[in-house]
């Protein structure tokens, strides 16, 4: 393995070495496959893509199953036009509904239905078994605690520190 420094100009690009592409390709392989083992067995036992499902638990653990429009979107990291058109699909199938915010004449409210929260009580021991067969079953205690650790390293040098960022979930 080699430790030398690699030196770099200033508008050289700092290319990945190769073991980085590796782990860098095998990160890209498996989000993508695990996001679409938990979409189709979301899709197979409820009808939903993993997105709506996230939607539904993140205002089913919210304050009287309640959420301003934009706090959910900024949740789910979703623009708030993708936002709307899931949340139309979600009340089509009466699990959740929309209320007007009393104090903002523009801001709405997502609100998990009695049968939204029956559908995800419904549906969570088969999403709980589909993510841990898929994640944890095959990692050691010790692996489940350093990819938390990773993740957590990773998102939070991802979240803007600027006031005005130009995120998809605040357009």
């Amino acid at each position: 393995m080699n430790t030398a420094p690699i030196s770099h100009s200033a508008d050289e690009p700092r290319w990945l070495t190769a073991e980085e592409q590796l782990v860098w390709r095998s990160y890209i392989e498996a989000a993508t496959l695990l996001e679409d083992h938990l979409d189709r067995q979301l899709q197979r036992d409820a009808g939903m893509p993993h997105v709506y499902y996230g939607l539904l638990v993140k205002l089913a653990e919210s304050p009287r199953r309640r959420l301003r429009m934009t706090e959910l979107a900024r949740y789910a990291k979703i623009t708030r036009s993708r936002l709307s058109h899931a949340i139309a699909r979600l009340e089509k199938n009466g699990w959740v509904r929309r209320e007007d915010c009393p104090s903002d004449k523009r801001g709405q409210f997502a609100v998990l239905t009695d049968e939204g929260h029956e559908v995800l009580r419904r549906t969570a021991p088969g999403h709980v078994n589909a993510v841990r067969q898929a994640l944890f079953d095959r990692l050691t205690p010790e692996q489940q605690k350093s990819l938390g650790e990773i993740m957590r390293i990773v998102a939070e040098g991802l979240q803007p520190r600027e006031a005005g960022a130009d995120l998809p979930w605040l357009r």
